[in-house]
């Protein structure tokens, strides 16, 4: 779970609503964006399903990264087998429309290329019915790739791909995308949309391209948390985009078999924070036939029921 507050819409509907994005709502989207991603990625943790609607956005532009029902870690060995069905098909990366059995943080990267793009030109930019056809709309933009950058992709869909006409890429199209589709942000956006997944950029390196240091001035100018706004001044942190300190373990995962185990486990980490406030994080109507369902299921947390009888 995870518990913010209220976020009042998301990437989705702002794309698809009459709302006008200037270029400084662009940048700063998109650097909120690169900056969650590269915490993640730097814990091992791939989300898998980065597109607009997971996106939440508040009244003053901050946006979260929402939605880790397809999230997981990263998978070391390159032997083991890892979900191809993951991430909607439109940000879908063409290893994954591919069948390849192993893939990195770089389908992220991918998924954030597709957005960008759809944050300038206002529409998906590879809207297609099928994943086969998906990945013949990628090809036209791209061009045919070379064999070597298609490695992991499965016979089946390798055979398809260098069966076909053999296409040269067409990204000066990308600058018909909008007006704000300037050389920097087409430059950007073709270090994502890459072919080979070895060769895509990384969140790290796409965060020191020119075009999000304007994104990164107006969110820590006005917007961020990390800094403060002081009598003296303003004072910024010294790291502006933190990895996370740690690699993230779900080993203890394997110990929660039921949907009992899992309740209980959330409800004590919740309870350990919260226990010297005096409080409970959320209010709770002991009236509700919810509460009293909590109540026959969870006996052993009569101390803190027993407040609000």
């Amino acid at each position: 779970y995870v518990i913010t507050e209220l976020m009042q819409t998301d990437l989705h509907k702002i794309i698809v609503s009459p709302q006008p994005l200037t270029a400084d709502h662009v940048k700063v989207f998109l650097y909120q964006i690169l900056r969650g991603l590269k915490y993640l990625h730097s814990a091992n943790i791939l989300h898998r399903d980065i597109k607009p609607g997971n996106l939440l956005v508040n009244s003053n532009c901050v946006l979260k990264i929402c939605d880790f029902g397809l999230a997981r870690v990263q998978e070391p060995d390159e032997n083991k087998h890892m979900t191809q069905e993951v991430v909607t098909q439109y940000y879908r990366a063409p290893e994954l429309l591919m069948g390849a059995s192993h893939y990195s943080s770089s389908v992220d990267i991918w998924s954030v290329g597709c957005i960008f793009a759809e944050l300038l030109g206002r529409r998906i930019l590879f809207q297609a019915q099928t994943p086969i056809q998906q990945l013949e709309l990628i090809t036209d933009l791209l061009g045919t790739p070379m064999p070597e950058d298609i490695k992991t992709a499965c016979d089946g869909a390798r055979s398809h791909i260098l069966r076909r006409p053999h296409k040269i890429p067409s990204l000066a199209a990308l600058y018909t995308l909008s007006s704000q589709a300037t050389h920097e942000a087409v430059h950007l956006l073709c270090q994502m949309l890459v072919f080979n997944p070895d060769k895509r950029i990384s969140c790290a390196d796409a965060l020191t391209h020119p075009y999000v240091d304007e994104g990164r001035l107006r969110y820590h100018s006005c917007m961020c948390r990390c800094c403060q706004t002081t009598p003296a001044g303003r004072q910024y942190v010294s790291d502006f985009e933190p990895v996370s300190p740690h690699i993230f373990d779900d080993c203890f995962e394997k110990d929660l078999t039921s949907v009992h185990q899992v309740k209980d486990r959330l409800y004590h980490f919740i309870y350990e924070r919260y226990k010297g406030l005096y409080r409970m994080p959320l209010c709770i109507n002991p009236h509700s036939a919810a509460f009293k369902s909590f109540t026959r299921e969870f006996p052993q947390n009569s101390h803190i029921i027993s407040l609000y009888k």
